[in-house]
C-alpha cells in the first residue's frame, strides 16, 4: 500500500468506521467534529487530528468541512520511507491527538492541497515532509537533508526566514507538541517529556515554565 493524499468534504450526515492504516486529518476550512475511542475533538483550520491504526472513529459536520486526508500506510512503508526516523512516527501515530500547525507546516499543507494531490511523486513527498515536519525531536541534520540543503546554509536560511535558529526552531516545536498533548491526551506528564526528547522530567517542566510561564501539570489544569 502506497500513501494517499485526497481532498474530503465532510457533510452533516456522520461517518463512523476504522480502517487498518492510520490517518492524518488536516482542517482546511470549516469545523470537522470527530469522536475517537470515545473521546471527543475537533478540526479545524490549521490544525491537525492523528487517527490511529484501527482506532474506531466518528466524524461529522454541521455547516461542512473541508480537510486535506493523509492515509499512512503500513509500518514497512514509514521504515522505508524515513529511515531512522520511522520510529518517532510510530510514535506520533500511536496515539490519537489534535495537533496545531505552526504557520510553516500549515503553509505545507495549503501548498499540497492546492497542488497535484493524484500525481504519486507528490503525494510519496508529500507524506514523507508531513511526517517529518511533525516528528520530534528532529536534528538540524535531518531537517538539512530533508531540504536539500548543507547544515550551514540551512541555518543561514532559518535566521533570514524565521527569525531564529533551527534548534531554536526544533525547541520550539518540542514544546508547542507537548502543550497540545497535555491539552489533548490523558498521557502522563513524564511519557509527554520523554516523547518529545526530555529524559528529565524536571529539565522538561523548566522548559515548559520558560517557554509558556506555567509548569506541565498547570497548563494541563488551564481552561
Amino acid at each position: 500500500m502506497r500513501p494517499s493524499l485526497t481532498l474530503r468534504h465532510y457533510l452533516e450526515a456522520p461517518i463512523a468506521h476504522s480502517h487498518d492504516h492510520a490517518q492524518l486529518v488536516f482542517g482546511l476550512s470549516g469545523h470537522l467534529d470527530l469522536e475517537v475511542d470515545g473521546r471527543g475533538s475537533q478540526v479545524r483550520e490549521s490544525s491537525v487530528m492523528v487517527l490511529p491504526f484501527s482506532a474506531h472513529h466518528a466524524c461529522g459536520s454541521r455547516d461542512g468541512s473541508r480537510c486535506l486526508v493523509l492515509d499512512v500506510p503500513t509500518e514497512h512503508w514509514l521504515l522505508q520511507s524515513l529511515g531512522e526516523h520511522a520510529d518517532a512516527s510510530r510514535r506520533l501515530l500511536d496515539q490519537p491527538a489534535r495537533l496545531a500547525l505552526d504557520p510553516r507546516q500549515h503553509q505545507l499543507v495549503q501548498w499540497l492541497a492546492h497542488g497535484p494531490v493524484d500525481d504519486p511523486l507528490i503525494v510519496q513527498q508529500g507524506a514523507v515532509l508531513l511526517l517529518a515536519s511533525l516528528n520530534h525531536p528532529l536534528q538540524v541534520a535531518d531537517l538539512a537533508r530533508i531540504a536539500g540543503l548543507s547544515v550551514a546554509r540551512l541555518h543561514a536560511r532559518f535566521i533570514a526566514e524565521c527569525g531564529q535558529t533551527p534548534m531554536d526552531y526544533i525547541r520550539s516545536r518540542r514544546l508547542q507538541l507537548a502543550l497540545n498533548l497535555l491539552r489533548e491526551t490523558p498521557l502522563p506528564i513524564g511519557e509527554i517529556a520523554e516523547r518529545v526528547g526530555y529524559t528529565s522530567q524536571s529539565a522538561f517542566a523548566a522548559a515548559m515554565l520558560r517557554e509558556f510561564g506555567a509548569s506541565p501539570g498547570a497548563l494541563r489544569r488551564a481552561p
